[in-house]
Order: structure tokens, then C-alpha cells, then sequence
């Protein structure tokens, strides 16, 4: 599937993704959402932030459906599974998607303050790393920037 299919398509990932960040920054968290994809190509858990109303540093988006696909899966490793999110993971999500095995990792805007994949800590690019997913970034990359900047401009 190419960048261009993913973004056209209505119900694919990706939109659903937005889906998530949009309800997350209706609820007054930071519009970040995420869906895994299962080998199959079924959705198998879908989320947006909820670091705020869950009163958890880590309830990141990512770290949501990493953690509803493991159990929804009985399984720790995701092997075969695809990760969908509209920013770039922070180091803490990169962490957690190298150690679930994620196969490829989709995202939206590019975060140039807080990333770990493409910026900051490059998870994957540490010797530490045990496993790097395919990684492509910047898909919808303007319509997830606009969504984050709206959201930040309205709390100034």
C-alpha cells in the first residue's frame, strides 16, 4: 500500500487514527491518536490520549493500543502487526514499539521537540535497539500538524 492509497482511503488506518486524535483533543487531551493493524489486516485496537483523564504519564496513544492489542492478542509480541499514528512517537512510544515487534510504523507529522524515531533520542538507530519496524513518516503530515496547532493555539 502506498503513502498516497493510505491517505485516500475513508476507513483506512491512518483515518481512523485521526478519528482517535481528533475525540482525544475533545476531551481536552493532546490530539494523538493511534491504531494498530493485526497481520491479517484487521483493526485490532484504536485509541487517542488519554494522559489527562486517565491522570498517567504514559497514557499515550501508542502506548494504549500496544497495550489492548497484547491482550486482545494474548500475546506480548505484535509480530506482524502495523502501528498507525499522527505524530511521530516520543522516545518512551519508540521504546515500546521496538520491544513489541511492530512490523512497520505509520505516522503523521514529524515532532521535532519531542520525536524519538526520526528526532531527538532515535530509539531505532540505538545499538541498544533489538528491533527497528519499516518506518514511514510524514503521511497526512499537514492536515496532523494543523490538528495539533489548533488545538495548542486554542490553550494560549
Amino acid at each position: 500500500m502506498t503513502k498516497r492509497s493510505i491517505t485516500t482511503l475513508k476507513d483506512s488506518p491512518m483515518a481512523l487514527a485521526f478519528a482517535e486524535a481528533e475525540a482525544a483533543g475533545w476531551r481536552g487531551e493532546v490530539p494523538v491518536g493511534a491504531v494498530l493493524v493485526g497481520p491479517d489486516g484487521a483493526v485490532v485496537a484504536q485509541s487517542g490520549n488519554r494522559v489527562e483523564s486517565q491522570h498517567d504519564p504514559t497514557a499515550h496513544a501508542e502506548m494504549l493500543v500496544l497495550r489492548a492489542g497484547a491482550a486482545a492478542l494474548g500475546q506480548k509480541q505484535l509480530d506482524g502487526c502495523d502501528l498507525y499514528v499522527t505524530l511521530e512517537p516520543c522516545p518512551m512510544c519508540a521504546a515500546a514499539i521496538s520491544l513489541a515487534r511492530i512490523r512497520r510504523l505509520y505516522f503523521g507529522a514529524y515532532d521535532a521537540k519531542s520525536g524519538g524515531v526520526e528526532h531527538g533520542a532515535r530509539i531505532f538507530d540505538q545499538p541498544t535497539c533489538h528491533h527497528r519496524p519499516e518506518i514511514y513518516g510524514g503521511i497526512d503530515e499537514r492536515r496532523a500538524a494543523a490538528l495539533l496547532r489548533a488545538f495548542f493555539q486554542a490553550r494560549r
